[in-house]
């Protein structure tokens, strides 16, 4: 299991030392959370804060983009070269052009699916895509509880990709602990988002391995 903690629940007060404590700590990606105070009810940092969080990680960024006009927020990431960028199905009319866009800048594609969408409004996307990640909370705000159903939902999402395209990660973000993570990677899950978790551990790296089952 991949793990990446979301710096949304980092003191920003020193957003340096954070970031060098879960790369040092193993973790494997870093999870930026951008929001737009439209799509969701809340906002949260824009490049002028996430490109020093670029310089000082040792590990790649994995954008997700809360935000109603993708293709403008793509713009402000891509020269930070990020190795995910995601986007949600709810908020995208032409997502085949964003993903070609994604792909143009040599991102690795990703789509996001709220707690009420379905794998299957995604089925005929999932061979242009290297991620999908299931949202396992509403939207918007950290520290929220884990909704069960998601487990099923990753398993019949396993389904789809073994048929369309295996090489496509299933990710989980919001609610995650040492308590769901077993069934999670039973259900087929690849990489696990973690803010308060991590964050809110006393020991960054051993919250970390306890998720990479």
């Amino acid at each position: 299991m991949l793990v990446a903690p979301s710096i949304l629940s980092a003191d920003f007060g020193k957003l340096n030392e954070e970031i060098k404590a879960i790369c040092d700590g193993g973790c494997d990606l870093i999870h930026v959370d951008v929001m737009d105070g439209h799509f969701v009810p809340n906002m949260t940092i824009g490049p002028v804060v996430v490109g020093p969080v670029a310089k000082a990680a040792t590990k790649p960024l994995d954008i997700h983009l809360m935000v109603e006009d993708n293709s403008f927020f793509i713009d402000l990431y891509a020269p930070l070269k990020p190795e995910y960028i995601s986007f949600h199905i709810e908020s995208e009319k032409h997502p085949h052009r964003v993903i070609q866009k994604l792909r143009g800048l040599g991102i690795k594609p990703a789509i996001v699916l709220n707690p009420h969408s379905t794998p299957e409004s995604i089925e005929y996307l999932l061979e242009d895509l290297d991620m999908v990640l299931l949202m396992s909370v509403n939207p918007g705000f950290g520290g929220q509880k884990f909704i069960p159903s998601v487990i099923e939902k990753a398993a019949k999402l396993k389904e789809l990709i073994n048929k369309r395209n295996p090489n496509c990660l299933i990710e989980v973000d919001g609610g995650v602990n040492d308590k769901n993570i077993h069934d999670l990677k039973e259900a087929g899950v690849d990489v696990v988002v973690a803010g308060s978790y991590v964050y809110g551990s006393s020991d960054y790296s051993k919250a970390i391995k306890s998720l990479q089952v």
